[in-house]
């Protein structure tokens, strides 16, 4: 493991107090230019940033993407000003005109820190919570990198959280975690300012946040004064050498110096004001022009960002030095860090097949098994529901083991999703989690964030219809299907066998730029004979073999497809068909289309069943009656096909079967449904 220690130029505590109050006035300034924003969370977190920043923090302003750096997450989002301060000052490519233009359209300072726009920016927060989360999941995929690589591998993350943050119930989850794991080298510094935008926090919450992290087995600490440099650099020492992961309570004012609002919620979302804002500088004998630095303080942080560079290189050569000696391993953590797939881990997916029928989350499972020796990074796991899932992996991760790829995240779906969000953006992995479709709505809000934020994380979402069956309606997703389709960014796709959920694999392993949710069943399925379009659709019917529905089907194309071992066989439609159908459905309906189709051959029409592995890529064929075949809501067939025949309502207990005819989900059922809407067709 490389060393960890605190920078050893200390600079004066003159310079600490000069520091401290230039950060708080850039974040006014800011605030105050765009009149708009929260200026109390800055001013009143400075010192600690500002300790962190210059005597813990170990990172390259030279190169944010160093990949032993230490991370540093603001949870607490809305407090923007204060990491954008803290960047400017310490080199980032951030020029004090990006200050100047903050939360204006286009500019790289936008109101909460969103990943890939500001360099130096961890990851997006402002969801109150998620970045404590994702900070759990850098300090988990740090451990499991050291434990691969303990020769180059040997960092921290921090976070600053407020009240917010602890409030929300994503916290319990993941800190829960965290302690169960023992992620030493995860330290939290909550901004304690007692305040929250309605008022008092004691107004909603009484909670004893230090006991309540001892309990979950972390290490726990407070700073009575928050603007005690000394005694906020003492805890984080103390916490550096921790095996634990850390939770310093450092007790703040909101709004620090702002005369007249300080310690108020008034001071949390809204500009100072002119008046105020000069009376603040004059109180603490601030005579700079708005959005100037210090040349002392300037002066200091290019010291301290030509340690963090110095740092770097010394790192540099111990990597060298390392593929010196260990060239394929060296190799291996350069391929995993660029996101880039080992040689073997497609072809595996090739060899991906069963003649009998079975469920595509058994499918799914088959892929990860075969996937697993190919693709060591490759990890994940579930939400206590490994085996029914099909996310089994072998053993777990453990406090004294973070070697195995396997996952037991617990019954923390939103925690889960989270964490991956933080093993994704630390890099190094290839992430999936898992749980039953009608649980998405759990952990929604982090796969969201995957979206906005372009993380390849894989989500495997099983049990996914009314299929389930006796559980009843509250086990039964009706409308989630679609509602994930409606979120920018996030590829759904739901397979129809093992051909298809090959190809759902590889297309969520091939794409490196957002999420993927794969729609898997809990009922088995027949393997079918359908041609392969390669990009999302399968067709069997009258011209399955040249079909492309749409031009975006041509971007993988067939041959990619073949070398999955999708078959390409397809039967021709019935002679003297009289009228152009195409049956478009997803996953366990496609089967149910195909039967369908035979029956409507044999009354003389001419049909098609696509398979719209993802139903974003289908494009209806305006020369043909196109029918929708899916077992859930209906809203996104609506105006693009002629018929949608689906489910608008919430399913029953029973077996499985018998709901879905209950709903009209058999052959007869559907057969009858098109007829009759032929019968009335133009």
């Amino acid at each position: 493991m490389t060393d960890i220690a605190p920078t050893a130029f200390l600079p004066s505590l003159e310079t600490d107090l000069l520091a401290v109050d230039t950060l708080r006035f850039l974040a006014a300034d800011m605030v105050e230019a765009a009149q708009s924003g929260h200026p109390g969370m800055p001013m009143g977190a400075a010192p600690m940033a500002w300790t962190l920043w210059s005597r813990h923090l170990r990172h390259d302003p030279a190169d944010p993407e160093w990949a032993d750096r230490d991370r540093f997450v603001l949870s607490a989002g809305h407090g923007s000003a204060l990491l954008y301060g803290l960047l400017h000052l310490f080199g980032y490519d951030l020029p004090i005109e990006e200050l100047r233009r903050f939360r204006q359209l286009g500019s790289r300072t936008p109101g909460h820190p969103e990943f890939g726009v500001t360099p130096g920016v961890e990851c997006t927060t402002g969801p109150l919570g998620q970045g404590l989360a994702m900070a759990v999941g850098m300090a988990l995929a740090e451990r499991m990198t050291a434990a691969r690589y303990p020769e180059i591998t040997g960092h921290r993350t921090y976070a600053i959280v407020g009240d917010g943050c602890l409030m929300e119930g994503v916290s319990h989850e993941v800190a829960s975690f965290a302690g169960h794991l023992g992620l030493g080298g995860l330290i939290v510094l909550w901004d304690d300012n007692e305040i929250t935008i309605d008022g008092a926090v004691g107004r909603s919450c009484g909670d004893d946040q230090v006991a309540r992290f001892a309990a979950y087995g972390w290490h726990t600490d407070v700073v009575a004064d928050g603007t005690d440099i000394e005694a906020i650099d003492a805890a984080l020492t103390r916490a550096g050498s921790d095996p634990r992961p850390s939770f310093l309570a450092v007790r703040t004012v909101i709004g620090h110096g702002a005369p007249g609002v300080a310690g108020t919620s008034k001071v949390h979302g809204s500009p100072l004001g002119a008046e105020r804002l000069a009376q603040a500088k004059q109180r603490a004998g601030w005579s700079l022009p708005p959005f100037a630095v210090p040349a002392e303080v300037a002066a200091t942080c290019a010291v301290l960002a030509a340690i963090g560079g110095a740092e770097h290189a010394k790192w540099r050569n111990g990597f060298e030095a390392f593929g010196a000696a260990e060239p394929k391993r060296a190799a291996e953590f350069g391929r995993a860090g660029a996101r880039l797939l080992p040689a073997g881990a497609l072809a595996a997916l090739g060899a991906v097949a069963a003649a009998s029928p079975r469920a595509t989350r058994q499918s799914s499972q088959a892929c990860l098994d075969a996937l697993r020796s190919a693709m060591p990074e490759l990890v994940g796991g579930s939400a206590d529901l490994a085996g029914s899932t099909g996310t089994v992996g072998g053993e777990v991760v453990r406090r004294d083991d973070f070697t195995t790829s396997a996952i037991a995240f617990g019954i923390r779906e939103f925690g889960m999703a989270a964490i991956l969000n933080g093993m994704s953006l630390h890099g190094g992995f290839r992430v999936f989690g898992a749980t039953f479709l009608v649980f998405a709505d759990y952990l929604r809000p982090a796969l969201r964030l995957s979206a906005l934020m372009g993380q390849p994380v894989i989500y495997v979402l099983t049990h996914d219809s009314v299929a389930v069956g006796e559980d009843g309606p509250t086990h039964q997703p009706v409308e989630q299907v679609e509602s994930l389709r409606m979120i920018p960014g996030v590829r759904v796709l739901r397979p129809a066998d093992d051909a298809e959920t090959a190809l759902a694999w590889q297309l969520a392993l091939t794409r490196v730029d957002g999420p993927t949710a794969l729609i898997l069943s809990r009922q088995s399925l027949p393997q079918l004979d359908m041609a392969c379009d390669g990009d999302g659709a399968r067709i069997a019917g009258s011209d399955a073999a040249t079909h492309h529905h749409s031009p975006a089907a041509r971007a993988l194309g067939a041959p990619a497809a073949r070398a999955l071992g999708a078959p390409v066989g397809a039967r021709e439609s019935r002679a003297g068909g009289t009228r152009r159908i195409d049956i478009v459905a997803t996953g366990s309906e496609v089967a149910l289309a195909v039967a369908v189709r035979n029956q409507l051959w044999a009354d003389g029409y001419d049909v098609r069943v696509v398979s719209a592995l993802d139903r974003a890529r289908f494009t209806p064929d305006p020369s043909a009656h196109t029918i929708s075949i899916e077992a859930g809501s209906t809203a996104g067939w609506a105006g693009s096909v002629d018929l949608a025949i689906g489910i608008d309502e919430f399913g029953h207990s029973g077996p499985g079967d018998e709901v879905l005819a209950h709903f009209g989900f058999t052959e007869a059922a559907v057969r009858e449904r098109i007829r009759a809407y032929l019968d009335g067709a133009p």
